[in-house]
């Protein structure tokens, strides 16, 4: 069939170039020129190329300056390569439909049956040849466009590597199944997609000309048969692939029970999956026959078939063979699968080598009991720091443009030789916080551009007045940590984009005399260096005419963009899942941010499917800002595969690799040359600030519910699954209490180490504890060497007596009615009465994080409680008031958590935990009877052994210190309450040197 064959219908014979009829003899008016018209839709379009460019050439311009460049042309080619392949492929596809079917068209004399779709036609014909070209680019770009987004697919089945581990069903190397099956899925759909596209519009073609004819009877030219029957037979060929490629695909689909091939799937679906494969090519085969047998007969009939088949063979069978095979002998039947999910989950997760050990949990608390955890007590953590950013801001904010993070963070550091929990934050820029009078594009931009320096303070201890015990603190000054550069230019609160160095002077800070401010030049080298072409485009890209403008913006400049360590990490290693939280940290005189990140996969085979998002959100996700919940949708591997680190000063990324053992990670090294860094290249200063990652820890904690127990028998029947306790302090239900950072030693430890924790309870409603877990968080400080016992997990399971839950201790704590024996307090009060009598003046009683030890043979709670004053003027902010503490069913509380051990071990604990500077309590002589001194009382000296005027004085003071502390606790005043027991330690102290013993036990 030719052209020539089909002319136009009669009295088209003359057209325009547009295709509409002529009448014979009219005039031909020239086109209506619309100059305004013209010239608005080319400025239109020169803007958004303008706007386009600027946007390109700025992103070069930032993966330039952070050194990553790479990164981003690898995706940019990546992405190219697979958008035009995917384009033109489907184009193609379409665009050969549309023109061998118009080719292929038929003549047939007009009839009835003809006559409906000539209308249709001449409607088509002044369109055809713009649509022949439009249509395929328009379904190709967006083919290509989806192709584009699977670039790291592409590039992970290029680039992986074996696992070393094979599956039990298949024997096939893990590897396959992550780096190799997702992007076979890809190509198989897309493939389908391409097909079912170029089917449709080939028929519809067709249709349209007459090659497909729908009367009485259908009836159809031999092309129009050889050209349908060969892209269904393609298609069908396509779909045997996607038959038995789905058999793989099985050991990761998801169950009522597990995720992974069960019985059914090994036996039954399997087998079917193949004979479906087999029978779509014997149907592509049946549509080839009708290019010799001139008839759609056998095709159909092959479509019909396959389709029994997938009903009764692909559905019915597995159905029957689950009713009345599998579901009366499940247990037996699903064992072997259940162990392979088992084993599977515990690989991909990280868990393999984790199994509970008993622990028979002693509930009676006795004296001395924590003799043998003298070194655990002191590192445990009675600073919140979910609770005590505002006491930073009230305290060190200095002025209202600084803020610290809604939560702060948890490391240590090396004070007086010795490892110190800290609480610590960065005090950066809190636009917001700025005079509404000062604010414009020049101060936002150029002049307030950092915050600056970081606040820490001792995690195990309080100054008397219930403030934290900073070790880093007041601008200007020199604390523990030594001299650093404190300038955070790149932080959490950042502003989106700041102008830079040259000669312009940013304000740096107040200045200490209180005449003004400090002010600075930026020194350093991040960001972009400015000039004329690059001040253009980021006006362009920023929309601002000010780059342009301004005398504060010169080609000396440089702007910061991307500033956020979350984001720079994210643009720089597109690959990686990043934790939730990135922490500061004062590394060789920098300040640091450090972000984990992880890579991880959704198709390791019969592994368990988890949504990062839910595991990782809890109590302090729910309810802060400053740490987040991991958005990731479904995994089930990951890994805790690179430590980031961002400079704070110049926005340096550095990417470290820290498993060395990960494929995953080994596939994106090779993707991305040169942007990981060995373990070998880690400084041990940085090393001494690694920590175990939060989020990959609340992963398999929550994993570890139902995967503890590894035993597929009992795992069937659930009787021994537990839950993540929810937070007893939240007004919410179902907020999951977060995991706690503090130093301790579990049973099998010799010594303290920064530790990660958490609890659990059985499933159900009884709130008691059945199991504690902790990973050992310290990476020590070895250059480029791990600490051998880093990321050991340990479970212990209660074998002993019946601990009760957190949700439990938190209520016996608030109702409790035992009295504190600590004279610090002021009162005889029960616990009970503390917080009802402090709420009563205004005052808010804030009960902080809730820790759990393993400490004395069984389980201690330690539960700090604040109290914050009504918020009226300055000053109200939490100061830490009491701790309470239980062991068994019984519970203490007192002004400090020495004095509460010592009451709820009867008088004396055996340990010290330091946290008021007091002698501790003599440890009891074996065998016999303990003679504590109460708290919070001095020893007197023999009458007439000391000076007895000075000592005499000392105790008047000390007991005018008294009354007025109690007075102002009364008041709710608790400023004044914190001075009065500054004036009574200082009493008391006196005392203490006027006696002849030259000390006393004294406790303010």
């Amino acid at each position: 069939m030719s052209d020539s064959n089909f002319g136009p219908p009669p009295g088209n014979s003359h057209n325009d170039d547009s295709g509409a009829p002529k009448r014979p003899g009219a005039a031909t008016l020239p086109p209506t020129r619309r100059p305004l018209v013209t010239a608005l839709v080319v400025t239109a379009v020169l803007l958004v190329v303008i706007a386009l460019a600027a946007q390109f050439w700025t992103e070069v311009l930032w993966y330039q300056s952070v050194g990553f460049a790479g990164v981003f042309t690898t995706q940019l080619v990546t992405k190219i390569l697979l958008g035009l392949v995917g384009g033109l492929l489907t184009a193609a596809m379409v665009w050969s439909s549309i023109h061998f079917a118009y080719r292929n068209r038929p003549i047939y004399a007009p009839s009835p049956e003809t006559q409906a779709m000539d209308h249709y036609r001449e409607l088509v014909e002044p369109m055809r040849r713009t649509a022949t070209v439009a249509a395929p680019l328009a379904v190709g770009l967006f083919a290509g466009l989806s192709a584009a987004t699977q670039w790291d697919t592409f590039l992970l089945w290029r680039n992986g590597s074996p696992f070393g581990t094979t599956d039990p069903e298949f024997k096939l190397d893990i590897g396959f199944f992550v780096f190799d099956l997702p992007w076979i899925n890809f190509v198989v759909a897309f493939l389908t997609m391409i097909l079912v596209i170029g089917f449709i519009t080939a028929a519809f073609t067709h249709y349209l000309y007459g090659g497909i004819v729908a009367g009485s009877k259908m009836r159809s030219t031999q092309a129009a048969r050889v050209h349908l029957s060969v892209i269904a037979a393609v298609l069908v060929l396509v779909r045997a692939v996607a038959f038995w490629i789905d058999r793989y695909n099985l050991a990761t689909a998801e169950s009522t029970k597990i995720t992974g091939i069960q019985y059914t799937e090994s036996h039954a679906i399997i087998p079917t999956k193949g004979i479906l494969a087999v029978a779509a090519v014997m149907c592509a085969i049946m549509f080839l026959t009708t290019i010799w047998t001139r008839s759609w007969r056998l095709p159909l009939v092959g479509v019909a078939v396959l389709a029994v088949l997938v009903v009764a063979v692909g559905g019915i069978y597995p159905a029957l063979v689950q009713s009345l095979k599998v579901r009366p002998s499940e247990k037996s039947l699903e064992v072997t699968y259940i162990q392979r999910n088992i084993d599977a989950t515990r690989a991909a997760y990280g868990l393999s080598g984790i199994t509970p050990d008993p622990y028979d949990t002693k509930t009676v608390a006795a004296p001395g009991q924590l003799r043998g955890d003298a070194a655990t007590v002191p590192g445990i953590r009675l600073i919140d720091p979910n609770i005590v950013s505002p006491t930073f801001k009230q305290l060190e904010a200095s002025k209202g443009y600084y803020q610290f993070a809604d939560v702060l963070d948890v490391d240590r550091y090396q004070i007086d030789g010795k490892s110190q929990d800290t609480v610590i934050a960065a005090r950066e820029l809190d636009l917001n916080g700025v005079p509404d009078a000062q604010r414009n594009w020049l101060n936002d931009h150029t002049v307030y551009t950092h915050g600056y320096g970081v606040v820490a303070a001792k995690g195990n201890t309080r100054e008397p007045d219930g403030r934290p015990t900073f070790i880093e603190s007041q601008i200007g000054t020199t604390g523990a940590l030594g001299k650093y550069q404190p300038r955070i230019y790149f932080g959490e609160s950042s502003p989106e984009y700041s102008v830079v160095g040259g000669n312009k002077q940013e304000f740096d800070y107040p200045d200490p005399n209180g005449t003004g401010q400090i002010s600075y030049t930026y020194a350093g080298t991040g960001g972009v260096q400015l000039d004329a072409i690059k001040r253009l485009a980021y006006a362009v890209k920023y929309r601002e005419v000010n780059f342009l403008l301004s005398d504060a913006v010169t080609n000396d400049s440089r702007v910061l963009d991307h500033r956020t360590p979350r984001e720079r990490v994210q643009r720089v290693a597109p690959w990686l899942t990043l934790d939730g939280n990135a922490y500061p940290a004062v590394v060789d005189g920098r300040v640091q941010w450090i972000l984990d990140g992880y890579t991880t996969s959704a198709s390791y085979p019969y592994s368990e499917n988890t949504t990062l998002d839910t595991a990782t959100e809890d109590a302090v996700t729910s309810t802060r800002t400053a740490v987040r919940a991991v958005q990731a949708g479904q995994v089930n591997y990951v890994r805790n595969s690179v430590k980031a680190t961002v400079d704070a000063y110049d926005g340096t990324v550095t990417l470290y690799q820290w498993d060395e053992q990960d494929p995953v990670l080994k596939a994106w090294m090779s993707i991305f040359p040169g942007t990981v860094k060995p373990l070998s290249d880690i400084k041990g200063s940085l090393m001494a600030h690694l920590r175990y990652p939060e989020d990959l820890f609340k992963v398999q904690r929550k994993l570890l519910e139902k995967y503890h127990d590894t035993q597929a028998s009992s795992f069937y029947g659930g009787q021994n699954f537990w839950r993540v306790p929810d937070d007893p302090t939240q007004p919410a239900d179902a907020l999951m209490q977060p995991p706690y950072y503090l130093s301790l030693a579990m049973p099998d430890q010799s010594k303290p180490a920064f530790s990660l924790t958490s609890t659990f309870m059985p499933t159900g409603d009884r709130n008691v504890l059945s199991g504690f877990l902790a990973v050992d968080g310290d990476a020590g400080s070895q250059t480029g060497k791990k600490s051998p016992d880093y990321g050991k997990l340990r479970l212990l399971e209660t074998t002993g007596g019946t601990v009760n839950g957190p949700g439990q201790v938190y209520n016996d704590m608030r109702t409790s009615t035992v009295t504190s024996n600590d004279a610090s307090l002021g009162r005889q009060l029960t616990l009970a009465q503390f917080i009802s009598t402090t709420s009563s003046t205004g005052a808010s009683v804030i009960f902080g994080n809730q820790l759990t030890l393993p400490v004395g043979g069984g389980l201690l709670y330690v539960q700090p409680i604040y109290v914050q004053a009504r918020s009226t003027g300055s000053g109200t902010y939490p100061r830490l008031s009491a701790v309470a503490v239980a062991f068994g069913d019984k519970i203490a509380w007192a002004g400090s958590l020495d004095a509460a051990l010592n009451d709820l071990f009867g008088g004396s604990s055996g340990a010290q935990a330091g946290d008021t500077g007091t002698t501790p309590t003599p440890a009891p002589v074996p065998g016999g009877t303990p003679t504590p001194t109460p708290s919070g009382t001095a020893t007197p000296p023999p009458a007439g052994s000391a000076d007895s005027a000075a000592l005499s004085k000392a105790l008047k003071d000390a007991q005018a210190a008294y009354v007025q502390g109690e007075a102002a606790l009364r008041k709710g005043d608790f400023a004044a309450y914190g001075q009065a027991q500054a004036e009574l330690k200082d009493a008391l102290q006196r005392a203490v040197d006027a006696s002849p013993q030259g000390k006393a036990t004294a406790k303010p």
